[in-house]
Formats: C-alpha cells, structure tokens, sequence
C-alpha cells in the first residue's frame, strides 16, 4: 500500500511559526517521521521549533535539492512506497515553488502516492497581491544574470513581454545582491513601468514599495541583504 507526501510550507521570514502557519501544517509533521529537504540543518531546526515531536533523533532526513539527479528518486521515495507518510520541506515557503520538491512530487504522482499540498507563506504569491499589478496574467522567472550585460538586455526583454502581454512580470535576487539588481531596473526599464519591490515578506520589517520607474528614481531605497522579490508591468 502506497503511502502519502505532504507538501510542508516553512517560515519565510523569523520567528513567525505561530502567525503564518495553519494547524495542518503541525498536523503533518506529527504524523510524518522521513523528511526530505534542500537542507537538513535547517529542515531538523524548524520541525525542532514546531514542538511536536519528543525527539528529532527519531525522525529520517534526507537531502533533495538542486544537485538530486531524477535516478535518485525512487531511492528517497522508498518509505512512501512502503505505505509511510513523507513530507518535502522547502528550505523557504512553498515546496515545488522555485524549489526541487517538484521532483518529488512527479514521482508520487506517477507511482500513485497520494500528494497533499498545505498552504502556507509563498513570498511570490505575497509579493504578487501586495504589488497592485496584473494577477490574472504572471510569469515568474526565479533568478536573473549576474553581469549588468545580460541582466539589462533580460530586464528589457521582460518589460517588452510584460507590455505586449499585460503580464506581470517576478523574478528574486540573491540579498546580498539586492541594491545592485534595484540599480539594474532603474537604468533599463522606462520611466512609465511600474516596479514592486516587496521586502522580508511576513516579517517584522516587512516593505513594499509599488511605484512608477521614474517615481523611484526620484526617491530610491536601500533594500540592503534582506530577502526581496521583485515585479514589474510595463504600461499598455
């Protein structure tokens, strides 16, 4: 008898456990003990910081991330064929968003394991209501290049896409990155485009700024190394 995958949301911002998650999430992980997660340090503390469990020692974790190659699946997947309860845990937010867990989730799916999403904190989705932008029409891109090169050339590529589409256009950058990617749009994008910047989503400091490209010109933040997603709409 196969068994089941929670799809288990973390925290995206510190220390918000008991604001943003709902009771199912607590529910899963009492009932789950074999885990897989980007990172099993930081998997074992945040189910360490739900209290549900008498020990953590009792409990299996094992790593899926960017580098988990498709043969290794079944192998991880093996206590869910066995009839087990498993739960994939995102080293932020949502599992299968911008995440690996997908991997796990088109395996349950083709060896008839039941999947169980939980909702829970998605900086994207956060990001996307807060900005005021186009949620009917979105594309969310994860990372841009690094080099002002090829970002510039990708940012005008979105904009073009965004205006022909009405699309709102999300992508994230690295934090320590932040304040030179706000420097990339500002110099790419027209003065007419709207830019979102929403920053430490859920969290105590939490900023969102929706504006023209020329308003933030006029009057520009330092995001500093805090996590940050990033929109636009280019104007029709």
């Amino acid at each position: 008898m196969s068994g089941i995958l929670y799809l288990i949301p973390t925290i995206i911002a510190d220390n918000t456990q008991s604001t943003q998650l709902p009771i199912a999430v607590l529910e899963a992980v009492r009932n789950t003990r074999y885990f897989l997660s980007e990172n099993v340090r930081t998997a074992r503390r945040f189910v360490s910081s739900l209290k549900v469990h008498e020990s953590i020692e009792t409990l299996s974790f094992e790593v899926l991330n960017k580098d988990t190659l498709p043969e290794q699946i079944g192998g991880l997947m093996l206590p869910a064929r066995e009839g087990h309860a498993m739960g994939v845990i995102s080293e932020s937010g949502c599992p299968g968003i911008a995440d690996p867990g997908a991997l796990a989730v088109a395996y349950a799916h083709s060896h008839h394991i039941k999947v169980v999403p939980i909702t829970g904190p998605s900086s994207i989705l956060l990001a996307l209501m807060a900005s005021g932008f186009n949620g009917q029409q979105f594309a969310f891109h994860g990372y841009l290049p690094i080099d002002s090169k090829n970002a510039s050339a990708v940012i005008r590529e979105l904009e073009r896409e965004s205006q022909q589409h009405h699309q709102t256009q999300i992508f994230i950058e690295t934090p320590y990155r932040n304040d030179a990617m706000l420097g990339h749009l500002l110099r790419s994008l027209r003065d007419d485009t709207q830019l979102c910047v929403a920053v430490n989503l859920t969290g105590q400091n939490e900023t969102i700024v929706s504006k023209t490209v020329i308003q933030w010109k006029k009057e520009p933040i330092a995001i500093g190394k805090t996590p940050a997603v990033f929109l636009l709409l280019a104007a029709g």
